[in-house]
């Protein structure tokens, strides 16, 4: 189904029209549980998380205490660090943005890598999304 469409950018006639972009946004809440879930069914464990004033305090609001027992890291953007057992006694680790726009980095740690050294990744990988994230939105 064609919603909108442009045409030498003058909407074409007789389109259905979207009310506006935000009225469909999924909230952070229903996002969260969402990629949460997903990630789990896969294996995935929800380690950490680096949210937003806004967003730590809409999850913290809500019935349910979405956060629990995660660490939570103030941020410029919306991610999740989740991480799961891999080959060869490896532990992979994931930053998920947490976004409509489905963007995550992913590395492996040898099991004789120190906690230290996994930190150091963990955050070049964090600096890396947060430059990502804004030329996201920026573009």
């Amino acid at each position: 189904m064609i919603v909108v469409a442009y045409s030498g950018g003058q909407p074409l006639r007789n389109c259905a029209r979207l009310p506006s972009y935000k009225t469909f946004a999924m909230k952070n809440a229903d996002l969260f549980m969402e990629v949460v879930a997903t990630y789990r069914k896969h294996g995935w464990e929800l380690r950490r998380a680096l949210l937003q004033p806004a967003t730590v305090a809409e999850l913290k609001s809500g019935e349910a205490e979405l956060l629990g027992n995660v660490p939570v890291k103030e941020a410029a953007f919306d991610a999740l660090w989740f991480s799961r057992p891999s080959h060869e006694s490896r532990e992979a680790w994931e930053l998920r943005l947490l976004a409509q726009t489905q963007y995550a980095l992913f590395e492996t740690f040898e099991a004789d890598e120190t906690e230290e050294e996994r930190d150091e990744v963990r955050r070049e990988m964090e600096a890396t999304l947060g430059h990502r994230f804004s030329q996201m939105t920026t573009d």
